[in-house]
């Protein structure tokens, strides 16, 4: 260890999603057990959008997850936890200087990155993709210790390819944008903030006005999915599907994933405070999980050539309309629910 090196005593762990998983993490640093599932549902991380105006990656735009930073931002928020988001920097040099600061007192932080230009991802995983999430707990000389929840051990990064992958180009751009935990109260009101996370993501995916978010959007991209082999001719098409499976299962956790995470956290708070309603909600959700990734299977067979006669774009057309009606369902007994 020489002079320059400075390490906290941070656990890494490994996560199904990179914001939930370093909120979990920040969390327990500060000596609060939270589970991912729980930062992921006080924090609101379910979502969906579908922005067919927008391109990404040359295909509509689509999203499983709410907008980068949500999960820490309201989960703090909900918690009544004191914490700092520096949205972003003016000055390169400033963010890595700001991120040091930080370091040199001991304080663990949560920064947005770009994919593409990560070093220690393996090549196969790059993508621009600006949204993901990690976080620097020590400096060794010219290089970074970081918790990335998608590696199974924590990375050692240099500053010169941190400060890229912080100021990566595109859209949603970090910008150099971190988050840290500032002081945690010793008793967490864990069942309020589960009641407002509940309420906000309810809210979100059926009480939004705009047609594009939430069910609404599901049902939306199932129409106009039915419409694009001979709206836009069939390579088009297929390249439009496999967008969506990408972002169903490899983009983050993907819409199947997120799911998932989700109904865990209704299963862990069902059984905190012993409400079968909660218990029943998890199973349903479960259910269109798994509904999701059916979709995702035969839509991955269609983009192959693979898919039977019966499984063209009018039955995954289908498929999301029912989709949408049991997230529906899900939402429409938790707005019913009180903790």
């Amino acid at each position: 260890m020489t002079k320059e090196t400075i390490m906290i005593d941070y656990k890494h762990r490994q996560a199904g999603h990179c914001e939930s998983g370093a909120t979990s993490n920040l969390f327990n640093f500060y000596g609060v057990g939270m589970s991912e599932p729980m930062a992921f549902g006080i924090g609101n991380g379910l979502y969906f959008s579908y922005l067919p105006f927008l391109k990404l990656q040359y295909a509509p735009m689509m999203s499983f997850r709410n907008l980068p930073n949500t999960v820490f931002h309201r989960s703090m928020k909900y918690l009544g936890v004191d914490a700092t988001v520096i949205k972003k920097f003016s000055d390169q040099k400033e963010s890595m200087d700001a991120l040091d600061r930080n370091l040199e007192k001991g304080i663990p932080t949560g920064m947005q990155v770009g994919v593409f230009n990560l070093t220690f991802f393996p090549p196969e995983y790059r993508m621009h993709y600006n949204m993901h999430n990690l976080v620097a707990y020590g400096k060794e000389g010219n290089d970074y210790w970081v918790s990335d929840t998608v590696m199974e051990f924590p990375q050692k990064i240099s500053h010169e390819d941190l400060q890229r992958v912080r100021w990566a180009k595109g859209a949603f751009a970090p910008k150099g944008k971190m988050y840290w935990i500032n002081t945690i109260k010793p008793d967490l009101d864990i069942k309020s903030a589960v009641e407002k996370g509940i309420k906000k993501t309810v809210y979100e995916m059926i009480k939004v006005p705009f047609p594009l978010i939430g069910v609404k959007g599901i049902h939306w991209l199932a129409k106009d999915l039915k419409k694009w082999p001979k709206k836009h001719g069939n390579e088009t098409a297929s390249f439009y599907l496999g967008q969506i499976i990408r972002m169903s299962e490899d983009f983050g956790t993907g819409g199947a994933g997120f799911r998932y995470i989700y109904g865990a956290f209704l299963k862990e708070t069902g059984e905190r405070f012993n409400n079968p309603e909660l218990l029943a909600a998890s199973v349903m959700m479960g259910n269109a999980a798994n509904k999701w990734r059916e979709f995702t299977y035969i839509g991955a067979r269609n983009c192959k050539n693979r898919s039977k006669p019966e499984e063209d774009y009018g039955k995954l057309s289908d498929m999301l309309h029912e989709i949408a009606e049991l997230e529906k369902a899900v939402y429409i007994k938790l707005d019913k629910i009180k903790v």
